[in-house]
């Protein structure tokens, strides 16, 4: 070989020979740990790698492929069953007739119940729009005596699952969680069927523990019940709800000096009856106290609602940082948006009439200082309109997410003109989108 060549053959291991097993069995050995087949030079044995080390490995498999990988040797049966390993999980729960979505094996969640329930600490569950699926995922909670759960999301990948549950059968399973834990601090339950008094019973064991409370879409909590959670958890730091939970008083609730500062205020407006919802006014004071207190809250809007029913919204000024609208909104709307919201950080309009929004988007470029985000779909802005509201926002919009038909060509630029002068204002390359990317 001539110098400076590195032989790939000495840096390669090599396995036994026929004859080298043969060898293996007479001495005993076990398969999992390879013989040198030169001094110096080994393979390494897999079954003896550190606990840690399979722990991790494990971490990254499904709960059949851990399963599987725990019959391979004694030392990996035995990470199989670590504590560690059982602090987060998620339950599939989908009906083989009516979903392509796979599902944990019956016989592998009792084998989870029985050995695993007490170290069971971040659980959700995934089911799909079958009643069953949601049954399921009951009646696996009501087993949950023995935990210490921390979070708990039940999450619906379609419509209707948990609503279609007995109300007492929910009601039941979620207060088994809510009483055993003591030390919930995530709970997400979109789109489920629980009330005032399972609300109460959660306060009433979780309210030192609990940060983030989600429950957008549930038509049996009362504005009263939402103000239990803000009077009692004083650690509360993320909420999410629907707009008719919102109220002057849960905004002073959340602004009390015993609370913690807010991080996140999700708020969804849905029209539940198109032209029969009225929606109330929340008092500028009320914006007022809860800015004062947590400066820095995010306050999300996403608005599903018919042009009529906007009405009451942002007729005062509104903290709101992200605003997205699901549906066709108006012109005059989006002037209130420029006047009312100078805290607004991104916008999202999914469709506007015929008419150009230049003068509002040039508005709204004037007066919201910490824009950085913006995206239109079935809307209409001329070229020049919308050069000028991005010479304006300047390279502090990072996402600039527009569609190609919404822009108009006028005397002024053309569209290559267009790419061009935004471009230079943004300071990189930007060009419009051909679909939409939010």
């Amino acid at each position: 070989m001539k110098p400076g060549r590195i032989s790939i053959k000495s840096k390669c291991q090599t396995f036994p020979t026929s004859e080298e097993w043969a060898k293996r069995r007479k001495c005993g050995v076990s398969s999992f740990t390879p013989i040198p087949s030169h001094p110096g030079r080994s393979v390494e044995d897999w079954g003896n790698l550190p606990h840690h080390v399979v722990l991790q490995i494990f971490q990254h498999l499904s709960l059949v492929d851990r399963a599987r990988a725990s019959s391979v040797c004694r030392r990996w049966n035995d990470v199989f069953h670590i504590p560690d390993l059982w602090r987060r999980f998620e339950f599939e729960l989908n009906q083989p007739a009516t979903s392509y979505l796979r599902s944990t094996h019956p016989d592998l969640i009792q084998q989870i119940i029985k050995k695993h329930a007490q170290h069971l600490q971040y659980v959700s569950f995934k089911v799909d729009s079958c009643t069953e699926s949601a049954e399921a995922a009951c009646d696996i909670l009501s087993q949950l005596v023995n935990c210490t759960i921390k979070t708990l999301g039940l999450i619906s990948t379609a419509r209707p699952s948990f609503m279609d549950v007995s109300q007492s059968h929910f009601v039941s399973a979620l207060t088994v969680v809510f009483v055993n834990s003591k030390s919930l601090s995530s709970i997400k339950i979109d789109d489920t069927p629980v009330d005032d008094p399972s609300l109460k019973v959660l306060v009433a064991n979780n309210s030192d523990t609990l940060k983030l409370l989600k429950m957008s879409s549930c038509p049996h909590v009362s504005p009263a019940g939402i103000l239990c959670v803000a009077d009692q958890c004083h650690g509360l730091r993320e909420l999410a709800l629907n707009y008719h939970l919102l109220s002057d008083e849960l905004l002073l609730a959340l602004s009390s000096e015993k609370h913690v500062h807010l991080e996140h205020l999700r708020i969804d407006v849905v029209s539940e009856n198109p032209g029969q919802t009225q929606f109330h006014t929340i008092k500028r004071s009320s914006w007022e106290a809860l800015i004062r207190h947590s400066p820095k809250v995010n306050i999300v809007m996403y608005f599903f609602l018919y042009e009529e029913e906007f009405e009451p919204f942002f007729r005062e000024e509104t903290p709101v940082t992200h605003l997205y609208f699901g549906r066709a909104v108006s012109k005059e709307m989006l002037g209130r948006i420029g006047l009312n919201c100078p805290r607004l950080v991104e916008l999202v309009v999914c469709a506007n009439g015929l008419e150009p929004l230049d003068e509002e988007l040039i508005r709204i470029a004037e007066r919201c200082k910490s824009l950085t985000a913006i995206g239109l779909g079935e809307c209409e802005v001329t070229c020049s309109g919308f050069v000028e509201f991005v010479k304006m926002c300047g390279g502090r919009l990072t996402q600039l997410s527009i569609m190609e038909e919404v822009l108009i060509p006028d005397n002024s630029y053309n569209m290559e003109q267009m790419h061009s002068e935004v471009s230079k204002h943004l300071g990189r390359m930007w060009f419009p989108d051909m679909m939409p990317t939010w």
